[in-house]
């Protein structure tokens, strides 16, 4: 280390008094010329994506924004608003909730996705590698609340099939998951529809995004939901709020 300027080395952001520039781009071409999503894209990737590009990225961001108080992490956002925490306090206690069983489905779902092509396709062989491997829930298929159909998931893939129309993607990773929706109907014996997540990880996996970025922009897209959320209790008012309504009380095991 040379200098105490190389602590830290970034290509993300270089500043001076009077001058930002973030990717390169002066902040004051970027304000009003782009839109978050395509902000997005820039600060993680470092480039611009094209128009296709953008329009089927923000569909995936907008898509996952939301999905009710019963998800644990919405729920804890509402209930840190109650407790008195304020809304940035509330909305990082929810996002610490996106964990590998709520919130890491679209990253799994990426992986998986990578997982059949690094087997040349195969999907039979790949699912069950995978399930040896990684269990038996598959990530990105059937949905617990939403039976028979996710209804996000039709019109995300119909987006996927309009962007590699236009030539955004190459379309393979779609192939790849209609091919194990349709692997998973034939072994159950009904349909296994796509669910968010996996139609999510479909575009991010098109757009070749990371496994571990699907994760990212999924907690920045909840997070739309969350402050929406923790702001409407903060709203709405109460205090000290629990899961359940006091009356209900838990089950006693001692056992």
């Amino acid at each position: 280390m040379s200098d105490v300027s190389d602590w830290w080395r970034t290509a993300i952001i270089d500043m001076e008094p009077g001058r930002i520039a973030l990717r390169g781009h002066p902040i004051e071409d970027l304000i009003g010329n782009v839109s978050f999503a395509e902000m997005i894209w820039l600060m993680v990737r470092g480039d611009r994506p094209d128009d296709a590009q953008a329009r089927l990225f923000e569909a995936a961001l907008v898509a996952a924004v939301d999905h009710g108080p019963q998800a644990p992490s919405i729920a804890a956002a509402r209930m840190a608003v109650t407790c008195g925490l304020p809304l940035n306090n509330a909305m990082a206690s929810a996002v610490n909730m996106l964990g590998d069983v709520h919130g890491g489905a679209g990253e799994q779902a990426v992986e998986l996705y990578h997982h059949v092509e690094n087997a040349g396709g195969e999907i039979a062989a790949a699912l069950d590698s995978w399930i040896a491997q990684r269990g038996k829930i598959v990530p990105g298929f059937g949905h617990r609340f939403h039976t028979p159909v996710d209804p996000r998931a039709p019109r995300l893939m119909a987006l996927v099939a309009e962007a590699r129309d236009a030539g955004a993607c190459e379309g393979r990773y779609s192939e790849i998951g209609t091919g194990i929706e349709a692997e998973l109907a034939r072994r159950k014996g009904r349909p296994i529809p796509m669910n968010i997540d996996g139609a999510t990880a479909v575009i991010y996996a098109e757009l070749g995004f990371a496994p571990p970025l699907a994760r990212g922009l999924f907690c920045l897209s909840r997070s739309v939901g969350i402050l929406a959320h923790a702001w409407e209790q903060t709203q709405q008012g109460g205090r000290n709020k629990g899961p359940t309504p006091p009356k209900y009380r838990w089950t006693y095991d001692p056992d």
